[in-house]
């Protein structure tokens, strides 16, 4: 036998090998995604090229990052090309609902408000959440934000417990308790000083710390600071790459960043473990988050797969350590900037405020908070105009319909809720300005701030009583504008935040 039939049989499996691996990625990664792109663009849906593996991803990446580059002259809400660039770019060519490719990932972004309602409403399975990869489960954990099915079911229920209406309500004196240590602060510093200048993004992500500890986990800020700055730290790694498309099993290279990821992983699990074991000798905290997430732990038979581990009763503290802290706390720096703004409304919310809580001696309780219909309106045009989520991703788990728009299994949805917000076709001609009497008039489905339907967020109601009782105490203290030094610059950083804090003048009452 010759030299190089020899040499076809030593090599055939490695070339047979090779051509299946070649098969399989232009099937994969050229194909399917053209096939998909000729599908929806025979129903109208246009959108940007198609590059094979990486997709948009580096449009979306240049985008942001010119957008975190650019600074605005002047506070005005029009904003959609700082907080989601590439949506704003594209809509702009291709129309509200367009398809893109977040690497190989078939896309399509949109901000049809009847679509968004549909995939966040839809209860037969059709949409799903899209699922984690491994660097965002480090910082939200495996918890409720990132289950699905039985297990997701479980933990819903007892977070659904945990922050009931009357549990939030019993909460009242605790939050008005941060809100007084933050407010004796700010007091201390002022001095004999008619005027201080706050930089209260920072002062409202400890007092959100504050109460989320003191709420839903039993222990104080100090207690809990350290899982805190672990999260933050976690959370600034995350932002870095969350625009790039994840390479299967990058997260076990030995990288200068992964190594910070594993320690800070390892530091926070152990925090949360300290604060369990806190919490179990701790007298006076049942039927908060944590030791109802304990109990479920505690009364664990092995063989019950609907019960807790420990694991992942750490995965959801991790999940409300953060999602606690930060949404409620950027929806409260930017409701004082739209009122520091706005003195008009400050004034009429103030007037409110001292209606309402004049039977209680200034205090909000339980029983008045919800009748600040007024500052209601208020942080729901904030919640409009900033809201702290500003697109969700749904995913179809199989060929589904919405409308005349046919949507093949697998492909995304990024639902722009911050693009639904502005629209001038939803909102009228006056979609970007500051008007809470909007809400009079307007039907409020087009308001997505929490999300809709089984899924949408779990602590909203404690997010807004507690907004309505710090902007409630602030209001009867103080007067406030924005001050020369503030820099109007939105920045989607996990959530919607001022890029370079938010800087208000306040003014004390002598009287009010």
């Amino acid at each position: 036998m010759s030299m190089i039939p020899k040499m076809l049989l030593f090599f055939s499996p490695l070339v047979l090998f090779l051509l299946v691996l070649l098969y399989k990625f232009v099937h994969s990664k050229i194909w399917i995604p053209l096939k998909i792109r000729s599908h929806l663009k025979g129903q109208g849906i246009r959108g940007p090229a198609y590059r094979p593996i990486f997709g948009n991803t580096a449009q979306i990446r240049r985008l942001h990052a010119e957008a975190l580059s650019s600074k605005s002259t002047c506070f005005n809400h029009d904003v959609l090309h700082k907080v989601i660039p590439f949506y704003y770019s594209c809509s702009q060519v291709y129309g509200k609902t367009f398809l893109y490719w977040f690497g190989p990932r078939p896309r399509l972004g949109t901000s049809d408000p009847e679509i968004i309602k549909e995939a966040l409403m839809n209860t037969s399975g059709c949409f799903e959440k899209a699922r984690f990869d491994p660097l965002m489960k480090m910082l939200f954990g495996q918890g409720l934000n990132g289950l699905r099915g039985n297990k997701w079911a479980l933990h819903r229920k007892i977070a659904n417990q945990a922050f009931s209406i009357e549990r939030i309500k019993s909460w009242v004196p605790e939050i008005v308790a941060s809100v007084t240590k933050m407010v004796e602060k700010w007091e201390d510093i002022r001095g004999e000083r008619e005027e201080i200048e706050v930089e209260v993004h920072k002062d409202l992500h400890d007092l959100s710390a504050d109460v989320i500890s003191r709420t839903a986990f039993g222990s104080s800020y100090e207690e809990g600071k350290r899982i805190f700055a672990l999260q933050d730290q976690q959370m600034r790694l995350f932002a870095e790459d969350m625009r790039s498309v994840y390479l299967l099993g990058f997260r076990f290279l030995p990288t200068k960043k992964n190594m910070e990821r594993w320690r800070l992983e390892k530091e926070t699990r152990e925090s949360i473990r300290a604060l369990i074991k806190s919490n179990r000798k701790s007298e006076g905290n049942s039927g908060n988050l944590l030791s109802l997430l304990m109990l479920t732990h505690e009364t664990n038979d092995q063989d019950d797969e609907t019960l807790l581990s420990v694991e992942e009763v750490i995965d959801e503290c991790k999940t409300f350590y953060f999602t606690g802290k930060e949404t409620t706390a950027n929806l409260i720096t930017w409701a004082l900037l739209l009122l520091a703004l706005n003195k008009d409304w400050q004034n009429k919310a103030r007037e409110e405020v001292i209606q309402v809580c004049r039977q209680s001696d200034g205090v909000p309780v339980a029983g008045n908070v919800n009748d600040l219909k007024l500052v209601s309106m208020i942080l729901a045009e904030t919640l409009r105009l900033y809201p702290p989520v500003v697109m969700l991703v749904r995913e179809a788990a199989k060929d589904v319909k919405i409308g005349s728009l046919e949507i093949p299994a697998k492909t995304q949805l990024l639902l722009a809720l911050a693009a639904a917000h502005h629209d001038t076709d939803i909102w009228g001609e006056d979609a970007n300005d500051f008007n809470p009497l909007r809400f009079q008039e307007k039907h409020i489905a087009s308001l997505f701030p929490f999300g809709l339907g089984p899924r949408n967020c779990v602590a909203q109601n404690l997010a807004m009583f507690e907004a309505k009782i710090v902007l409630a105490m602030i209001l009867q203290q103080y007067t406030f504008v924005v001050s020369p030094t503030y820099v109007h610059s939105p920045m989607l950083f996990i959530s919607l935040r001022p890029q370079y804090g938010a800087h208000i003048l306040f003014t004390r009452i002598s009287k009010y």
